[in-house]
Order: C-alpha cells, then structure tokens, then sequence
C-alpha cells in the first residue's frame, strides 16, 4: 500500500545580486515521500505528481517537467499529458537496495519557465519474493561414531539452525546418514527452501578447528593495490597429527565477491588477500565466510566482514540539462542561459560539491535545490563587442584533496539593431572637372554597421542643400546598395561651383536605423572660357573710336588701359597683355599683368603720328585661350589737330577699299558683256538673217549704243535693256585705283566719326567733310 507524505519545506527565495535579481529570481523546493511495493508491473502509476505538487497540467509540457536522478531514470517516468509518475521497469528490492533495512529511491522533478526543483523519495517496501536459499546443497557432514548424544552440530556457523544429535552413532550400522532442512521464511504467504544434510560417521576426532574470533571486522580503503592482505583469520585445533592439520577456504560469501574472485584466501596461512581493484561505489562491504577444516573432517566456520572505505576517487559529474542560445543581446537580467545538475559518486563530504563560473562574464550562478544550479545573465551584453561566451563550469568537491571537473558551454549572442549605420566622416569633400562625361561615376561613399545580417544591410539616399532651384535628380543619381555616385550631366563651373549633398546611410533593421554625412561636390574648372575685352569694347569694331596721345608726353605716360575679364577662375582667369601687331620702332609699350599702354619715348614731327596697335589678351589655361583687339592711338596736342588728319585718313582707306570692289564688279560685268556678244555674233552667222549695222566710229563711250531691237532678239534675261553704265578708268599710269560708283554716292560724316567723339569736332568741320565726302564719277 502506498501513501503520500508532503512536506513543505517554504519555498526559498535565492537572490544573487540583489539589485537585479529581486523581481526575478525566486525558486521553491519541496519534498514528496510515496511508498511502493516492489515488482509491480512496467507502467504502473505511482501517483499524480502534478496534483501533488499543485501544478496545472496543460502548462507540463511547456515548463518542461523533468524526473532526473543518477539511478532513478530508468525506473520512473512522468506523462506530461496527465501528469501521472509511472514504473518505467520492475523494481527488486534486494537488486537495488541489498540488505539494507530502508529501500529509498529518490530523484528530481525539475520544472522550468519558473525554475522550481522538487525532491520526491519513493520507498521500496519489501514483499516476499525470494525464499530461503541454502548457499551449500547438499550440506556434508562428518561425525566421529564418538560424538555423544546432545552434540549440537552448526552446519552454516551460525547460531541457528542446529543439529542435535539425539543418541550416539555407530558407524558399522549405519555410515551415511541423509536428512532434508527444510526452510520457511515469514511471509505471506510463507516460502521455504529445502537442502540435503549428509552426515558421515569417521572415525574418532574429538576437537573441532575453532577460530580466534567468530566474526572479523575490517576497513579497506577502496584504493588499495591489488593482492594486499586485508585480514588473516587462524583456527586451533586440539588434535594431532592428520586430524590438527587445517586448511582454510571460503565456504560462502554475500552478494557475488567470491564469485568474481574478489579476494583469495591461503589455504595454509588463513591470508585474505584482494584479489582485483575495490571500488566503493560498486560494492561498499563484502561479507567472507571462512571455514577451518582439520585433517579428520571436523570443520569450523567465521564470518569476515570488509567494509569498503570511500576515497576521494571521483570527479565531480556536470550535467546540462537545458541551453538557450543564441539569446538577444538585449535580454534582460536574470534571463535563464542554462540548468546544470551535478553528480558526485563519492560519499559524505567527498561527493559534496561546489560549483561556481570561471572568468569575468555578465553571468552569474545562482543555487536552486539540491544539485541544481541555474545559469542566468547579471547585466547587459553588446553582441557588437563579444559575439559568443565560452562559459567555463568548474565543480570541486569537498574530499581532500579536492577533485574538480570541468565543462564549458558556448553561448551565442544574437544580433539586435543597435547601431546606426556610421560614416568615416562627419562630411566629405570630392572633386570633378567641368564639362565630364554623363553617366561616369564620380565618387564612392561608405558607412559600416557594426550589426549583423539585415540589421547591418545598408542602402543609401541623397537630398540637396544648396539646389532649391533645380532636380537633384537632374545632377546626380546613386546606385543605393553600393553607394557610388554618379553624374547625370556634364557641370559648368561657371553657374556651380559646388553642390552640397547630404548622404543618408539606412539599415535594414526593424525598426531601421540611420546616419547622415554631407558631400561636397566642388566643381574644378577648366579654360573653356575666352577672356572677354570691356575696353574697348570688341562689339563696336576696329574703328570704334581713338585715344589722343598728348605730343608732349614723357616716356612711360599711361595712354589708355585695356581691360578683359575671364569667366574662369585660378590659373584660368589669369590674364596677360601683349601686342601683336606693332611698327618699329615701337613707340608704344603695354603691361603684361594690368594691360596699361604707354608711351615708349618722345614723339617728334618725323614719327608716325597715328598707330593701330592689336592687343592680344590671352589667359593662363592649357591650353590658353585669347581674344584680340585693336586700339587707334593719334599723336596730337589738342582735337583739333586730329580731326583732319582722321578724317583724311578715314577717306583714304574708304576710298582704297571701295575701288578694289568696284573693280572687282566692273570685271564681272565687262567679262559678261562680252560673252554676250560673242553669242549674239555667232547666232547672226548661223542664222544668217539681215546683217549686222555697221556702227559708227568710236565714241568717248567704251562700247558703241546698241539696237535695243536687235539686242531684245537675243537677250537671256541677265540685263534688262535698255541700261547704260558709267564706267571710270584712271588716266595715269601710276594710279591702280579702279572705281565703280554711283552718281552723287553720299558718304556721311557721322560714318567717319565716333558717336562717342561726336562732342569734340564743330559743325564746320561736319560741313567740310560733307563736302569732301560728295564723289561724281561718271564716263
């Protein structure tokens, strides 16, 4: 019959630093004591240890209820569905328990999501199982035909049971004698055993072997060497000769020792030798039974009783029962890592142990019940900094010397998204060359996470901070995995000379992360720019105005400046001056770096009082790139003197320029008119109509008149007829000039003079040039 004892031993709170463990950590122990018979049959309940425990049964299977011990294992198991602890395999008593007057078989119940332990005991009772066995069948007996009536005879050694010999024996009548023992134990009901006593009637040996002491006490330590003495036990016998000659041997042994040859024991000495290693945690005693057995027969019996002394031979044992990992770096303190329960198979304080952790980590070991021990984390982790813990467990018992043991688990670290992607920089710089190629890439920017997996997934964006006036995306575009930067168009240094971007790096995470960096693009230019001239002004031509030069002026006077600009910038927009065309001597001199112009010595009445001098401006690019123009310088001391000679020389070149066109068109109609008349005579002659006129003399025209009826007969519609043309040809050898004009050309005077300069001059003199300016040709 089995029965429940439930003692509650309080459920103990085990705080292991406080400040982090006070609302998390607690964990209860309790006992329960069942009581079974042995040999009940596999799969046999035991008893509701859910109800016994007050535990809910639909939460079993998710706290993880575990029945643990070193022995108990493979006898019990639970049923998580109903919570019934059942027989896992018959139990027998005397093979678990020997001869020990309590049969105890204990293990853990462990339950986790809380962490509670609870011891449970189930004793053994005993049912009788096993009858009484005799160790010698048949028992042989010999008895001298002397022995007297009343001998009480002990076949075992033993105070019982006894064989009495009721009247004397006498060996010629009978010599054998065959008697059945029979044995009943106190059970329910009651076994026996039975075993064949033969006595053999010898002849006389009136003394008994009898032993120093009956029963042999010994300690043995279990680490002894094999073939050490452990006990001598030494017989006497009274007799002589033959009948007090002893030799000893076992007769039997409890448990199975002798049989696994244990021990050895010399016949003649009585020596009880080991005969193999001991080990306390196999067999803790061993019981020897010696008999002493003289040369006539007679034989005595004692009892060796070897206990086995614990050494400290065992390592502490360290068991895993459960392991978390990976776990997230941000979990919180007191969060269970691992469940350890530890085993030593020694005894008292040598299977007592210690257990602690090796190294400093953001661990700590905290003591449930018994051998359990729970691992849980004490503070925060940064998976960024250490990405798994080798946990080292070490466990040390208290036997001397200590014996430790040791066992490492590895912890891994799971990521959580707790670092923004980083920049190298908090901004960039980069430069590129106006007028690139679209489409090349023009600058590669990098962050690192220091996360892992998508958390450390990076895609990149970009915004502007200095283009509100045109589409970022017109400019740049980004390959957003890679980070690299491209142009979408060709830059003109001259409107941007940098774009401010601003780079978002963002992970993948959830929720995601991100960090900015600014880059600045700076535009590097290069000479595609001309320089520009100012003054004078290049739009208004070469004769756009003069620059009166005093006739007095000392060497070195500043006459004018010419003044350019570049759109370019640095070395590109360095600008320098010279003269490119220029008489000899040169009366003029320019600066190189300001473009000033200057007297070069003093004018006299034999120089050259009116220059044309080409300014060259050419700036420092490669290749450089120029711009010309020309500069009227006249030598005079007042406006009066300029004008005329201006004048003068305006018409001269006017005049020069205007005949050699005049002569080119008076060639081109010449040579036209004469291939007409040599169609209209080569038609007369084939056709042969009337004949030609004859024409009179030579006139002061260059070409006699013309029928205009004859000629309309003829004419392709190059002239219209009737036209006349006056035609002006030098008379003097000397001059070249051929000119072709219209009567009355008008050439206007403000055509000769600066509208600038308009000021200076009176209306005299417009009258006199007017009045020059009226040119009459005619044949």
């Amino acid at each position: 019959m089995k029965h429940l004892l439930l003692k509650n031993k309080g459920i103990r709170w085990q705080v292991i630093l406080s400040f982090l463990f006070s609302w998390l950590c607690h964990l209860a122990s309790g006992q329960i004591h069942y009581s079974i018979a042995e040999e009940m049959r596999k799969d046999s309940v035991i008893a509701n240890i859910a109800n016994d425990l007050g535990l809910d049964i639909k939460k079993l299977s998710s706290r993880k209820l575990k029945i643990l011990s070193h022995i108990s294992e493979k006898y019990l198991y639970v049923n998580l569905d109903n919570g019934n602890l059942y027989i896992k395999q018959r139990i027998d008593r005397e093979t678990l328990c020997g001869t020990e007057t309590t049969c105890l078989l204990t293990c853990d119940a462990v339950l986790e999501n809380p962490l509670n332990v609870f011891t449970i005991t189930i004793e053994i009772q005993d049912i009788n199982d096993n009858s009484p066995v005799f160790f010698h069948e048949p028992f042989t007996i010999e008895m001298v035909e002397s022995t007297s009536a009343g001998t009480s005879i002990n076949p075992d050694g033993s105070k019982f049971p006894e064989l009495v010999l009721e009247k004397p024996l006498d060996r010629e009548t009978v010599k054998p004698h065959e008697l059945i023992l029979t044995a009943l134990d106190g059970g329910n009901p009651p076994r026996s055993g039975t075993a064949l006593v033969r006595i053999i009637v010898t002849d006389d040996n009136d003394n008994f072997p009898l032993f120093t002491e009956q029963l042999y006490k010994v300690n043995v330590n279990e680490n002894i060497p094999a073939n050490s003495i452990v006990a001598t036990v030494t017989a006497i016998d009274k007799d002589e000769d033959v009948n007090g000659q002893i030799t000893y041997s076992f007769s039997k042994t409890s448990g199975n020792a002798n049989n696994k040859g244990t021990f050895t024991i010399n016949s003649l000495t009585g020596e009880i030798k080991t005969n193999s290693n001991l080990d306390y945690e196999l067999v803790t005693n061993y019981e020897l039974a010696v008999q002493a057995k003289d040369g006539g027969g007679l034989v005595s019996h004692c009892k060796v009783l070897v206990e086995v002394m614990d050494e400290n031979d065992n390592v502490p044992e360290i068991y895993i029962i459960t392991l978390s990992s990976p776990i997230p770096e941000d979990s919180a303190p007191g969060t269970l890592i691992a469940l350890i329960r530890l085993h030593d198979k020694d005894s008292a304080e040598n299977g007592e142990v210690d257990c602690k952790l090796s190294g400093e980590m953001p661990f700590n070991l905290v003591f449930s019940s018994n051998s359990f021990y729970a691992i849980v984390t004490t503070g925060p982790m940064d998976r960024e900094k250490v990405s798994n813990y080798n946990i080292t467990i070490e466990a040390t018992d208290r036997g001397s010397p200590p014996l430790s043991s040791y066992k490492t688990i590895r912890l891994e670290i799971s990521d959580v998204n707790d670092n923004p992607p980083i920049f190298m920089k908090s901004s960039y710089v980069a430069y590129v060359p106006e007028n690139n190629l679209p489409g090349a890439s023009i600058y590669s920017i990098h962050a690192s996470d220091a996360d892992t997996g998508d958390n450390a997934k990076i895609t990149y964006s970009i915004s502007s901070k200095n283009t509100e006036d045109h589409a970022m995306s017109s400019y740049f575009s980004l390959n957003i995995e890679t980070g690299v930067i491209y142009a979408q168009r060709s830059f003109d240094y001259e409107p941007y000379h940098e774009f401010v971007i601003e780079v978002t790096a963002s992970d993948n995470g959830q929720p995601s992360m991100s960090s900015n960096t600014t880059l600045t693009l700076k535009v590097i230019d290069q000479n595609d720019n001309s320089p520009k001239l100012l003054y004078p002004s290049a739009e208004s031509g070469s004769s756009a105005g003069f620059e009166l030069v005093p006739f007095s002026a000392e060497p070195g006077s500043l006459v004018t400046k010419v003044v350019a600009v570049d759109a370019d910038s640095g070395h590109n927009a360095w600008l320098s001056y010279q003269f490119i065309q220029v008489s000899e001597p040169s009366y003029f001199t320019i600066d190189e770096h300001t473009g000033e112009i200057r007297t070069h010595h003093i004018f006299q009445e034999k120089d050259i009082l009116n220059h044309k001098v080409v300014v060259m401006v050419k700036d420092n690019g490669i290749p450089s790139l120029s711009a010309t123009t020309t500069v009227t310088l006249v030598v005079a001391d007042n406006f009066q003197q300029v004008v005329p000679k201006f004048v003068n020389q305006i018409t001269d070149e006017d005049s020069q320029s205007n005949l050699q066109l005049y002569l080119v068109i008076a060639l081109a109609v010449i040579c036209l008119l004469f291939i007409i008349t040599v169609m209209l005579v080569v038609i007369s002659k084939c056709t042969k109509s009337k004949p030609f006129p004859v024409y009179g003399p030579l006139s002061s025209n260059l070409y006699p008149q013309v029928d205009p009826r004859m000629l309309s007969q003829y004419t392709s519609g190059t002239l219209t007829l009737p036209y006349s043309y006056n035609v002006c040809v030098a008379l003097e050898s000397g001059e070249s000039d051929f000119t072709y004009m219209k009567t009355n050309q008008n050439v206007p005077v403000d055509n000769l003079i600066d509208a600038d300069d308009s000021g200076l001059g009176n209306e005299s003199l417009k009258e006199s040039l007017k009045t020059r300016s009226q040119i009459q040709v005619s044949f």
